[in-house]
């Protein structure tokens, strides 16, 4: 055999040689490491599944994803031919001909609005921009932005005085309702207004507004929700009572009827406290709404919107009909509207005593007397309007980038409004879908979402027994920019996205089929490259710390105690929460296990916009951060504490507050570093 024969078989040789060596002992680790990974031994091998899938920036970021509008709510024309649809994600307010079913033009408005409110003329619209803490004011003939307004922390729902001369503007993030005075286009009060509160309704004669809350009240482990409503007084502009809802929360909307004998509210009923293990015997979640009565004893019931066998998961909006016989759901979590018969629920107010209907608060079997149908929707059903002749009902199917149409003689829907969004359905908005349907839960309990409400949490603390009933209560975790922050849940335990919300999220709480391999994929996806903070615009806005939180900076950096003793490695803040993500992503034993507990050390949390995640620690025990180190600190061993003063305090909770987007830390990193280069 020749040389030069030699040689060219030596080529294919040595790569099937290589290629045998690789595949081999690589196949077996990379077989180890996805079974690691996901906690199953049959998950696909498809490595860009998850590494291409969790890229969250740069041009292959670009090239996977898509960007969508995901219309959230809307208003109306007085003539009804025309919506105002609010496209969240593309930050603009879309003017759609409803007669012709087509996007007639797109206006810019600010970063992640919410809601959009028309004055009586029709001439303006309102906007409210969550992420931006402003109000715009719209003109409609010229399609342009002419005002501005400031407003609070995370403005969203909106409402207008009935004499239009003051706009109600409800703050989210900083729990409170500007006024704004519509002639000197200004705000002119802001009134304290429950716990994250969006949701806001006018009765009909204009004299009293009502703001629900979603956040409940703070109480200890073991007492039921409490969550508010918050009544104003219109003519004098000030609160003029605080309404306890008991065992309810994300009270998301609110409504009047037209002649002012109710007002409605869309809720979730928690069953936190009962051990997840009972998920079966429907334990986990009802879902409802609150009618709290404007005549009469002005009782406060709850509804459920629940069956036995079928739950309709984290209701949104609540509309009353034009004639007021009849009240609308949007059930975003199974993609269903419920329809109301309010004449049957003035007949139970009206012949049911308080403790009876209080008792049928828990009977799935009871909402049979007045639920007169159910509609399905597009995905994530979400804001709705009627218009003008009652005829039509639309809803904003926010994934399906689609206005649903609902013809209110038949119950029946007509063809939807395609706004223009993306055709393909990338992997990641696959996997949003999937985050905010409850197909995946027994009987449709809950879904992602109703836990995670706004892809962070909810603030509760739920009993997540097995074997140990009434053991390892926890506190609900945020998704927001989780991506680089594994391991996962409290103890650590998850290594990945994939291990938490596959097989053992089936096992623990759906009481279901696991997500197929494609659907987890698509979950994991999502939660690791689609959640996003808000910008901190309440304690941090220009992105230059002040005087009290630079102060509180150097306390969180120290080496040396106030008495000139070093301060233990361990017993340094910046030891355990370094930025960007203000997390060394390891274990510690901080002191703070309760009786409940087993005996374990805690995964350390990133503190990324801390002070949106009240309570605090593992089982919500703390109200605020000061009693992180005040109540429950006493020792030293979460931080060397005992000796600051007051005051010392005070400037470290200011810059913990202080504390933004991981992406902006990491950015601000970068620039820092090259300066230093340079």
């Amino acid at each position: 055999m020749s040389i030069k024969r030699k040689k060219l078989l030596f080529v294919p040789g040595f790569v099937l040689v290589i290629g045998l060596l690789i595949y081999f002992p690589g196949r077996k680790h990379a077989r180890e490491h996805v079974n690691l990974m996901t906690a199953v031994e049959d998950h696909p091998l498809k490595c860009a599944s998850c590494h291409l899938h969790m890229i969250d920036k740069g041009p292959i970021a670009s090239w996977l994803n898509a960007d969508y509008y995901s219309p959230l709510n809307m208003a109306i024309s007085r003539d009804g031919n025309t919506l105002y649809v609010v496209a969240q994600d593309a930050n603009e307010l879309m003017v759609v001909d409803a007669l012709k079913k087509k996007v007639i033009q797109h206006i810019p408005v600010g970063k992640y609005p919410h809601s959009v409110i028309l004055s009586e003329d029709g001439a303006s619209a309102f906007v409210s921009n969550q992420w931006a803490d402003n109000v715009m004011i719209v003109d409609l003939a010229s399609a342009s932005v002419t005002d501005t307004i400031p407003t609070g922390n995370g403005p969203s729902g909106l409402s207008l005085s009935i004499d239009q001369k003051y706009l109600y503007v409800v703050n989210t993030f900083s729990s409170d309702l500007t006024v704004i005075n519509l002639e000197r286009k200004t705000e002119v009060k802001r009134l304290s207004a429950g716990n994250n509160p969006t949701g806001i309704a006018l009765s009909p004669n204009g004299e009293k507004l009502y703001v629900s809350s979603r956040r409940a009240h703070m109480v200890p482990y073991g007492e039921p929700t409490i969550t508010d409503v918050t009544e104003f007084n219109t003519s004098k502009n000030r609160v003029s009572a605080t309404m306890e809802i008991d065992e309810a929360y994300l009270m998301e909307n609110m409504a009047f009827t037209p002649e002012g004998d109710l007002a409605l509210i869309s809720l979730i009923r928690p069953k936190n406290l009962v051990p997840m293990v009972q998920v079966e015997r429907g334990w986990m979640m009802n879902h409802g709404f609150g009618v709290i009565e404007q005549t009469g004893q002005q009782r406060i019931i709850q509804f459920l919107l629940d069956e036995p066998n079928s739950y309709y998961s984290d209701p949104f909006d609540i509309l009353v009909s034009n004639d007021g016989k009849r009240a609308f759901v949007s059930s975003s979590g199974v993609n269903r509207i419920s329809v109301v018969n309010l004449d049957s629920i003035r007949s139970l107010l009206q012949n049911y005593p308080e403790e009876e209907l209080d008792y049928l608060a828990f009977d799935l079997s009871f909402s049979r007397h007045y639920i007169e149908k159910r509609i399905p929707t597009g995905a994530s059903p979400k804001g709705m309007v009627i218009s003008a002749d009652g005829s039509r009902l639309y809803v904003a199917n926010q994934l399906d980038d689609q206005v649903g149409v609902i013809d209110l003689n038949t119950f029946e829907n007509l063809d939807p409004i395609d706004l223009g969004g993306p055709k393909k359905l990338t992997v990641a908005r696959k996997g949003r879908q999937l985050f905010v349907n409850a197909g995946g839960t027994f009987q449709n309990q809950y879904s992602c979402y109703t836990c995670h409400p706004d892809y962070h949490e909810d603030g509760l603390v739920y009993n997540m027994a097995g074997k140990d009933m009434g053991r390892n209560v926890t506190n609900v975790q945020s998704l927001r920019e989780i991506n680089h922050t594994a391991p996962f849940k409290w103890n650590g335990k998850n290594e990945s996205v994939y291990k938490q919300d596959g097989m053992r999220f089936s096992t623990v709480l759906t009481r279901t089929e696991a997500f197929s391999f494609p659907d987890l994929d698509a979950l994991a996806s999502f939660i690791l490259t689609g959640i996003k903070n808000p910008p901190n615009l309440m304690y941090n806005p220009s992105g230059e710390l002040t005087a009290a939180q630079l102060r509180g900076k150097e306390i969180f950096d120290r080496t040396v105690d106030n008495y000139g003793n070093e301060i233990p490695e361990k017993g340094r803040c910046v030891t355990c929460h370094p930025s960007p993500y203000y997390s060394n992503f390891s274990f510690e034993d901080v002191g703070t296990l309760s009786e409940s507990d087993d005996t374990i050390k805690f995964d350390t949390p990133h503190l990324n916009n801390i002070f949106a995640s009240a309570p605090y620690l593992h089982d919500g025990r703390a109200v605020t951060l000061e009693e992180i180190w005040t109540k429950y600190g006493g020792r030293d061993q979460h931080g060397v504490v005992n000796d600051m003063t007051k005051m010392q305090l005070n400037d470290l909770i200011a810059y913990l507050n202080s504390l933004g987007s991981a992406e902006l830390e990491a950015k601000e990193q970068e620039v820092l570093k090259a300066e230093i280069k340079n």
